[in-house]
């Protein structure tokens, strides 16, 4: 059931052994070799399958065989003093097989198996999914950490002007001391601000590492002239109904819900009779003594049979297990149900925010050049003597606001759309691939984490 496109293939070629990842496409081939939480989808789809394989072994012939053997030695005290013992031994083998012939019980259990097996590959299907925009998503955390960091210092290099300028006004006199007072305290703060900036842009090179494996820091980011679209035509009813059509997590949920009332149905069995054949042999042949008697028994013996079993009364047990298993299977439909609900709202969601996120990305690009139009236009009024050094500080924090959130923004549109085309169901390695070729310029941090 997982996906595996010529892309992809082409992409694990592309990547020698032990090269870092240098684009998105590349840092997911890592994350899906190395994360161990698909690694552990993959290991609970392969345990799920044997339950089929186990309840279909109800279904062939159960071959049993036994070998035994005894020996007693009996002791006898006469009258007139003497003992007598007798010893003997016998040896026996013996092989059974057995054929169930009709078991309603064991006919549903394996329905039910079967049934989980198949909703354990959509599982995995829905693992992948997650793995691709869990991977993107630390991809693009690292990215805003880095353009983030970039503006951090960037203001802490435009405070310390502002700093020095204010404290060389006022050793000529021409700016009070609260000026510089106040320059120092922001240029301190935008100080501490970097560290705390650029600890947290290591940290989200060691969420990334957590899922690839490996520290990966040449990365690709998107250029100033990004230009966000929708991925395709459908309107948000399209969306929703693609998601109810092929969203691999509901599928899975649907078919626990079969298993469920299959489960139901073996319960129910256990009011039924089961119909089996049994065929055995066994051979005994006496030993112990030095020489056998003629008149010594030897047995062979063959047998087979048609064994009906019906079941009267088990104490309750029976009528129990019926009960349990439909409360399972309510409580199965119910998680169903709940699931299609959230996908649905989910979808919607993610459409809208995708569809807000256009507007917002071209509103975060047009404040971040206002605010930097006004933070130019204060610092030559502050020259003239028209503006105050907090004029200038408070529109140098408004830009530093302004680009966090454009990259930001930026960067949720590329991971909005991703989780749409994964709540649909349709998310696939050519998505990542499409996001892949945005992703152009390289993303390198100012300074060294």
């Amino acid at each position: 059931m997982t996906r595996r496109p010529l892309a992809l293939a082409l992409a694990l070629i592309a990547l020698p052994l032990g090269a870092r990842a240098e684009d998105l496409l590349q840092t997911y081939e890592l994350a899906r070799s190395s994360d161990p939480q698909f690694a552990a989808a993959e290991a609970s789809r392969l345990a799920t399958r044997e339950g089929a394989v186990q309840s279909r072994a109800a279904f062939l012939p159960q071959v049993g065989g036994s070998i035994g053997a005894n020996y007693s030695d009996t002791t006898s005290k006469l009258n007139n003093g003497f003992k007598v013992s007798d010893g003997s031994g016998s040896r026996s083998y013996g092989l059974s097989v057995d054929q169930s012939l009709l078991d309603f019980g064991d006919i549903n259990r394996h329905r039910s198996q079967l049934a989980l097996a198949e909703a354990a590959d959509f599982q995995l299907e829905a693992a992948g999914d997650s793995l691709i925009t869990r991977t993107s998503a630390a991809y693009f955390n690292v990215l805003i950490a880095i353009e983030t960091l970039a503006a951090a210092e960037a203001q802490e290099t435009a405070l310390k002007k502002q700093f020095d300028f204010a404290d060389k006004r006022l050793e000529v006199g021409l700016a009070p001391i609260t000026d510089v007072h106040e320059a120092r305290a922001q240029y301190d703060r935008a100080r501490a601000n970097t560290i705390v900036t650029r600890n947290a842009l290591e940290d989200a090179y060691r969420a990334l590492e957590e899922i690839t494996g490996t520290d990966v820091r040449a990365l690709k980011a998107l250029p100033q002239d990004f230009q966000p679209q929708l991925p395709s035509s459908l309107d948000v009813n399209g969306w929703v109904q693609a998601a109810l059509d092929n969203n691999p997590a509901l599928k899975a949920k649907s078919l626990e819900v079969r298993s469920a009332e299959s489960s139901v149905s073996a319960a129910r069995a256990g009011h039924l009779p089961s119909i089996g054949l049994r065929a055995t042999y066994g051979n005994g042949r006496p030993f112990g003594e030095p020489e056998l008697p003629a008149n010594a028994e030897y047995s062979d013996t063959s047998t087979i049979g048609l064994t009906v079993t019906v079941p009267i009364f088990a104490g309750g047990a029976t009528q129990s297990r019926v009960r349990q298993a439909i409360a399972q299977r309510d409580a199965a439909a119910d998680q169903l149900e709940q699931q299609r609900r959230a996908l649905v709202r989910n979808t919607r969601n993610a459409y809208e925010t995708l569809v807000a996120g256009i507007s917002e990305v071209e509103a975060r690009k047009a404040a971040v050049f206002s605010a930097r139009s006004a933070y130019e236009a204060s610092q030559v009024g502050l020259e003239v003597g028209t503006r105050t050094v907090l004029d200038v500080l408070n529109n140098q924090q408004t830009l530093f606001n302004a680009e966090r959130e454009y990259a930001l923004s930026r960067y949720n549109f590329l991971q909005n759309r991703l989780q749409l085309e994964q709540a649909a169901g349709t998310l696939d390695v050519d998505d990542l691939s499409d996001v892949n070729r945005l992703l152009s310029v390289d993303a390198q941090a100012k300074s060294t984490p």
